[in-house]
């Protein structure tokens, strides 16, 4: 069965699924729609309300950010349709990541992002839970700027010639402060478990060539630890050059595409 998709957001993420989706790169999907509050000229698909989308769609993929999780999640799986989420920070949630798990006829899943390792933190915590679990963050202090912080902290991410931490919380905390650079945070809490568990530490650095996530993890069964690198998104420099990839692939693991590493 080809599985139908409504693409929520033509931004950096959304163009590059939505054309590889509308050239036919994945085997099982075929691009139904585009949902965007914007006038699209260029689209691949017609352009469609969410609504319209839900009745043409079996699967709803969001790219739009966070809010569109909170307003339209619980609709789209209570109307039957599948739901991706790339903005997994909107699961910090604790009331709204139970009302999508909840919810149905449609399932709700999760793409793992511009971070792996998740599936063996996800395996290792069916021995035991994990004692310990930190995540860094690094990213250019452009990509990090939010309006709710004070003239101090902005001066010396701006002025810095080195790396300077920015905040240190829970990934319950961090992703609601930097709602478009940490959902690296909320995907690693959803592989634990427990956002309360994870200790996240942002960090801003002038010379980060590339977003950097190092995450270590150990318990009572064994030690872990992965680092990405990855290019930022010259479009979007907030997110990194793989995470539309990383949609694509989850895409084709939902239409059943032979082969895939689960």
């Amino acid at each position: 069965m080809t599985r139908t998709v409504g693409l929520v957001g033509w931004g950096a993420i959304g163009r590059i699924v939505g054309t590889a989706l509308a050239q036919g790169a994945v085997q099982g999907a075929e691009l139904g729609c585009i949902v965007d509050n914007r006038a699209l000229g260029d689209a691949p698909a017609p352009q469609l309300s969410f609504e319209e989308a839900l009745e043409r769609c079996d699967l709803i993929v969001e790219a739009a950010g966070q809010g569109v999780v909170r307003e339209w999640g619980e609709r789209v799986l209570l109307s039957g349709t599948d739901l991706l989420i790339a903005s997994t920070g909107a699961l910090t949630d604790e009331d709204l990541a139970k009302r999508l798990r909840d919810a149905g006829p449609g399932r709700v899943y999760f793409t793992s992002g511009a971070v792996g390792g998740l599936d063996l933190l996800q395996a290792v915590g069916g021995l035991a839970p994990l004692s310990d679990v930190r995540l860094t963050t690094t990213k250019l202090p452009s990509t990090l700027e939010q309006p709710w912080m004070d003239e101090e902290l902005l001066t010396r991410m701006r002025t810095a010639t080195g790396p300077v931490e920015v905040m240190t919380g829970t990934a319950r905390d961090i992703p609601v402060k930097f709602p478009k650079s940490t959902n690296v945070a909320a995907s690693v809490a959803l592989a634990v478990g427990d956002p309360d568990a994870v200790r996240v530490r942002v960090v801003a650095d002038p010379g980060a060539q590339h977003t950097r996530h190092v995450i270590e993890a150990s318990g009572p069964h064994g030690a872990y630890r992965f680092e990405v690198a990855h290019l930022p998104d010259p479009g979007n420099p907030a997110t990194s050059q793989v995470v539309p990839y990383a949609v694509l692939r989850s895409i084709g693991a939902i239409a059943g595409r032979p082969g895939q590493i689960l």
